[in-house]
């Protein structure tokens, strides 16, 4: 396609949105969290009764809450999978009532609870950008401990440890913070093969380069194959997210991450690793909690979008025509396919995630500054949007619960540190669309 044809297309995008827009008697809105049924939180069809009896016993200890003597802290920032992936059903994201404030001072815990942590708000995480001494930091900093706390199965009376300094950092405009990501269809994401992701990639690149898009994979260090995992693609697997998810989150270490991450004597009440293989067990028994927490992840179904609502079909199509028009599926692809796989349930399968797990600059608006792989501070996966009608917060950060805020959070311009969005010239398209016409969209992202 030459570049002549790509402007000619554009200008024809544009006519037709301006054509078909109606007078404005409204302004469009976020119709908000879908209701009716979840949709999500089932198991993936055609899964034989043994893999459903391992999905049951998987997602059994996803949703339980760990206690001192399994490993807790000393330093978490909850006790449970399920807590911060619990919207609209296990398996989710940040839920409405935030856990992270009964759990600071549960069981005589003497934490006090930090600014950003709100009881309305969403389940967060901080990372601190630099360390004191000026280098990169980019850790995740937990934000409680376990002194004080007594809860039946060990006491931690004689820890003594303190949370690190939350409103310094936050003054200093040092920290950070990411919400939970869903976990629906995680096995199918993992089972995309690279080429595909590449494949896409290539593809349409005289538009994408017209619109100002580019993208890029980020890659694991050793082998250089494509990571897919969190807010930066940092994470291969589903049993690497799983396990490092374990230790940081919670503070429980495991087979993959063995070393306690404060290793103050008085505040240790199970023995290191504290989650390992029952290698005296058999079938189910014989998992470790991370290797359940992978099996969980992996035999996720996807969540269902709800056709129907919000706005009626008619609406929903309209919206789903001029998402694409616009250029939102150049980054936010709707399928992508699954290769081969072990799993029968999940081999040659559509992953209907609506992303093309790659990374895009997102400007200054977005970038948090820290740097994971080959993501830089100002990079992020594109997020991939099934199930977006039931989530309550939105962005790395959870910073807003409207859509509208979310889709112009994606536009902002170079600086001296970081470069422009490329979601630049896709938000100016929406923001030319008709009231009625962002309407659409907003109604067709509810959908999902």
């Amino acid at each position: 396609m030459s570049k002549l044809k790509v402007l000619m297309a554009t200008v024809a995008v544009v006519l037709l949105i301006a054509a078909g827009a109606p007078a404005q008697f409204f302004l469009a809105r976020d119709p908000g969290v879908r209701g009716g049924p979840a949709g999500a939180g089932k198991m993936l069809d055609g899964l034989t009764p043994s893999q459903a009896t391992f999905f049951a016993a998987a997602q059994e200890e996803f949703e339980e809450s760990d206690t001192l003597d399994e490993g807790l802290g000393p330093r978490f920032n909850l006790d449970g999978c399920a807590g911060c992936h619990s919207q609209p059903a296990t398996g989710g994201t940040s839920p409405e009532v935030n856990p992270q404030v009964a759990v600071a001072t549960a069981f005589g815990a003497r934490n006090v609870v930090p600014s950003f942590i709100t009881l309305n708000g969403p389940v967060r995480e901080a990372r601190f950008k630099y360390t004191a001494a000026g280098a990169r930091d980019g850790r995740v900093h937990p934000l409680f401990v376990i002194s004080g706390r007594n809860d039946g199965t060990a006491d931690a009376s004689g820890c003594t440890i303190q949370q690190e300094n939350f409103d310094a950092q936050v003054a200093a405009n040092n920290v950070i913070f990411r919400i939970p990501t869903p976990v629906f269809g995680a096995g199918l994401i993992e089972q995309i093969p690279d080429r595909t992701i590449l494949a896409n990639r290539d593809a349409n690149t005289l538009v994408k380069a017209a619109l100002g898009i580019s993208g890029r994979p980020n890659h694991n260090g050793n082998d250089q194959t494509i990571t897919r995992f969190g807010w930066k693609a940092q994470n291969k697997s589903l049993l690497i997210f799983a396990g490092e998810a374990y230790n940081v989150e919670q503070g429980i270490t495991n087979e993959l991450f063995q070393t306690e991450r404060d290793e103050t004597p008085s505040c240790q009440f199970a023995t290191t690793p504290n989650d390992v293989m029952n290698t005296d067990g058999t079938s189910v028994d014989v998992l470790s909690d991370t290797l359940r927490f992978a099996v969980f992840m992996r035999f996720l179904a996807p969540p269902r979008p709800s056709p129907n609502t919000p706005g009626g079909f008619v609406s929903i199509a309209r919206g789903r025509v001029l998402f694409g028009a616009i250029g939102c599926t150049l980054c936010h692809t709707p399928t992508l396919r699954t290769g081969p796989a072990t799993i029968d349930a999940l081999s040659s399968q559509p992953a209907n995630l609506f992303s093309d797990l790659l990374l895009h600059n997102m400007g200054p608006g977005l970038a948090d500054d820290v740097l994971q792989g080959d993501a830089g501070g100002d990079e992020f996966r594109t997020a991939p949007l099934w199930g977006l009608g039931q989530r309550i917060f939105f962005l790395h950060d959870g910073r807003t619960n409207d859509l509208r805020q979310a889709i112009q959070a994606h536009k902002s311009f170079g600086n001296l540190r970081f470069r422009s969005s490329e979601a630049n010239v896709v938000v100016d398209r929406y923001n030319i669309l008709g009231e009625s016409q962002k309407q659409d969209v907003l109604n067709f992202l509810r959908s999902l």
